[in-house]
């Protein structure tokens, strides 16, 4: 089966796991998690409660997270005062986002070094901020990628 990213340990992140009423929840704690199991999160949906707290562990505005969604800020206010889970499209997203921000921490080996890259205009990206593009999943993809040739020292 193909794995996402071999890391240390695997906490479900849909609503069907109470996930926070437990354990705290951050992107270090996805880990080496199948598709299935990535499936099975966004069809059930993440919970607000969950998102607040993966969203803290990265370094994007509530305003950001509402672009990258897709949502007004009306909703995301919506979402956070009735407690709400997001849809299979949101959540989905924010696996994404995620999984892709925990791969730039482990090709810039750490948190600053990425920050800094998400926030840096770049030539290989018509000039835009990487950060620009987590509104799509083809934007996701196209970061993907990019980080996979700085990985492989494959730059332009």
């Amino acid at each position: 089966m193909t794995k996402v990213l071999p890391l240390k340990k695997f906490i479900p992140l849909s609503k069907s796991f109470n996930i926070l009423e437990d354990q705290g929840l951050s992107y270090h704690t996805l880990a080496d998690q199948d598709l299935v199991l990535l499936i099975n999160a966004a069809r059930e949906g993440i919970r607000y409660q969950a998102f607040v707290a993966i969203s803290g562990q990265l370094p994007f505005t509530m305003a950001e997270w509402s672009a990258y969604l897709l949502l007004s800020g009306r909703t995301m206010q919506r979402y956070k005062r009735e407690r709400k889970t997001f849809d299979q499209s949101s959540s989905e997203k924010i696996l994404e986002i995620i999984l892709l921000y925990r791969y730039g921490e482990q090709v810039f080996t750490g948190k600053e070094p990425f920050n800094f890259w998400l926030q840096t205009s770049n030539l290989a990206l018509g000039g835009k901020r990487p950060k620009d593009y987590l509104d799509s999943s083809f934007g996701i993809n196209l970061l993907k990628d990019e980080l996979f040739r700085i990985e492989q020292g494959l730059l332009a």
